[in-house]
């Protein structure tokens, strides 16, 4: 069957051709992007996923039409999966951009925008294999205001997924400035010490995830959470680790390095996170 993405609103059988060699995000990253889940026609957490990307859209200066809302986007997403066939379960990669010009002569700050989407999985499982992870230690994260965006500048993460994939780990994480934890090159991470869960507060850099922020704000106080920057050293005291992104929600980590982890209580937490979400 063949896939389609959306360009501004027109829909392309894939691998056409619809960028041009000036286009800002092509020279310079400009732009950020959301990956969402779509199950049965829904998005999954999506206030949460548009509320993100309107904030990045307004840090990074873009001056949207005034059609250019939620709904509009939702209904954009939605038919770009019914022309895909993807009615049960997909991954959908919704990036926006600047369009064409120099560094600092954009010919306007509207914002274009690409969807794609590909079929996935959803058997709402935690993972039976525990990931295999450790530190990318040739990049930084920074701590600013940006940090938290997803922008279409990745490298950083790009470099430490070639990394991970040369040396056969399923991910890695990357620290910031400070020699602190920040995040991995697919998600949030968070791990459990005598039943709390702790992970880093977005000063720390690390991406505003989706199901990050809705673990802090419904995981308690059935369990409690809290945010405080941590070193590499302490991570490996966990009892637990686990990570989370909107794709696959959450996984569990078996080895960090050379220390091994369980995830007996990461079990729990899965089937609240599971139950409550969908």
């Amino acid at each position: 069957m063949s896939i389609f993405f959306n360009y501004n609103g027109k829909i392309y059988p894939e691998h056409t051709p619809v960028i041009s060699p000036d286009n800002r995000s092509l020279r310079y990253g400009d732009g950020l992007f959301e990956t969402m889940k779509v199950v049965n026609g829904k998005i999954i957490l999506k206030e949460l996923h548009f509320e993100r990307l309107f904030s990045g859209m307004a840090l990074l200066q873009f001056q949207a039409p005034p059609n250019f809302t939620q709904d509009f986007l939702e209904d954009q997403v939605l038919q770009l999966c019914k022309k895909n066939g993807h009615f049960e379960t997909a991954r959908i990669r919704l990036m926006i951009f600047r369009g064409n010009g120099g560094l600092y002569d954009a010919e306007n700050t509207d914002p274009n925008y690409i969807i794609q989407g590909w079929s996935i999985d959803n058997d709402k499982l935690l993972n039976s294999n525990g990931l295999v992870i450790d530190i990318y230690n040739d990049a930084r994260k920074s701590c600013d205001k940006f940090s938290n965006i997803k922008t279409n500048n990745f490298l950083p993460y790009v470099m430490a997924a070639l990394y991970a994939k040369e040396n056969k780990l399923n991910d890695c994480i990357l620290l910031n400035t400070n020699e602190r934890i920040c995040d991995s090159t697919l998600a949030n991470i968070f791990f459990i010490k005598d039943d709390v869960i702790y992970t880093p507060p977005l000063n720390e850099g690390c991406i505003a995830g989706v199901v990050r922020r809705w673990m802090i704000q419904n995981l308690q106080p059935s369990f409690a959470v809290i945010e405080k920057p941590f070193f590499a050293e302490e991570l490996l005291r966990a009892d637990e680790i686990f990570l989370t992104n909107s794709i696959f929600d959450m996984k569990w980590v078996k080895h960090f390095g050379n220390t091994s982890f369980t995830f007996d209580k990461i079990k729990d937490i899965y089937k609240y996170v599971v139950h409550n979400i969908y």
